[in-house]
């Protein structure tokens, strides 16, 4: 098993995760379906496909959409093909449920709870039994191997529902939480390229920050830190450069709360003075100008503060 999960993070450039990644391995063994949860960046998807990758069985992604219908999951008929044959086999276009059946493969569903109630219906028999009925066509049985991974955002999520209680009592949880701020270094070292030990120090504990402050409903992911370390890498390190790249990396990402009474660059300017504080920086020769054709984010003014 360690043998297993070794190869599977030097493959795919996975940072720790060991954990979960023999529990994920374990459930597949065991032919179970794994619901993969947490918040945004954590590396669900990474973790899901790195998995789907390794047992080597062909995988057909779904990303979750609220417009995603019954037919695109199961399949529909070829109009012209009808036209000529009517309801016949070939005329039948697989759609990812019936294509991982039909293989053996892996059913890979991104934001699972993104998906209407109706659509998540239809995996429960194939969970079940590994079976499906597909109209004009009978009975379809997975073949040995079928497995769906899925992953999810926690509920508090903007545009996710619950899944129901039918549907999750057939998975196998698997939680992400944040990683250790060692491993987020190593992790935003690797996909940023950024050599600068105190770039990488200063914009992990940035993003850190943002999903501990008062004001923060929801904090900043790693890619947030790994924009940031890449901008910095142009911009320079001064005080300056590392709030211009702190107020482009950080307003799309983070969710303040609804009783907030600060706006977005404030709380940007607060977590930077926090964390830079006891740090000494190269100032500016000539200050920056205060720059006021910015656009607004979440009706607050972006501001280049002066110093």
């Amino acid at each position: 098993m360690e043998k297993a999960v070794d190869s599977i993070k030097k493959r795919n450039g996975i940072v720790g995760r060991d954990a979960e990644l023999k529990l994920a391995l374990l459930c597949s063994m065991v032919g179970r379906h794994i619901l993969i949860e947490g918040p945004v960046g954590v590396g669900k998807t990474v973790l899901a496909t790195a998995i789907s990758d390794y047992l080597g069985r062909p995988i057909f992604r779904v990303d979750g959409d609220e417009r995603y219908t019954e037919q695109k999951l199961t399949g529909w008929f070829d109009p012209p093909i009808v036209m000529k044959k009517g309801y016949a086999a070939d005329a039948f276009i697989s759609g990812p449920l019936t294509s991982a059946m039909d293989t053996g493969g892996i059913l890979f569903i991104n934001e699972m709870n993104r998906l209407n109630e109706g659509v998540q219906n239809v995996l429960l028999p194939a969970m079940d039994e590994g079976k499906i009925e597909v109209p004009r066509i009978g009975t379809l049985t997975a073949k040995k191997g079928f497995l769906i991974i899925a992953t999810q955002n926690p509920r508090e999520f903007v545009a996710t529902s619950s899944l129901s209680e039918a549907l999750s009592d057939r998975f196998e949880l698997l939680p992400l939480t944040y990683q250790s701020e060692g491993e987020e270094r190593e992790i935003v070292r690797s996909r940023s390229g950024v050599g600068n030990d105190r770039v990488i120090r200063v914009v992990t504990a940035v993003m850190r920050e943002t999903r501990e402050h008062p004001s923060v409903r929801r904090g900043a992911s790693i890619r947030a830190a790994t924009g940031m370390a890449s901008l910095l890498s142009k911009l320079g390190t001064s005080l300056d450069a590392y709030r211009e790249a702190a107020y482009m990396s950080i307003p799309t990402r983070i969710e303040l709360r609804e009783d907030s009474k600060k706006g977005v660059y404030e709380v940007i300017d607060e977590i930077l003075e926090k964390v830079l504080g006891s740090l000494q920086f190269e100032q500016p020769s000539q200050p920056r100008e205060e720059r006021r054709d910015q656009p607004e984010v979440n009706g607050e003014e972006k501001k280049t503060i002066r110093r």
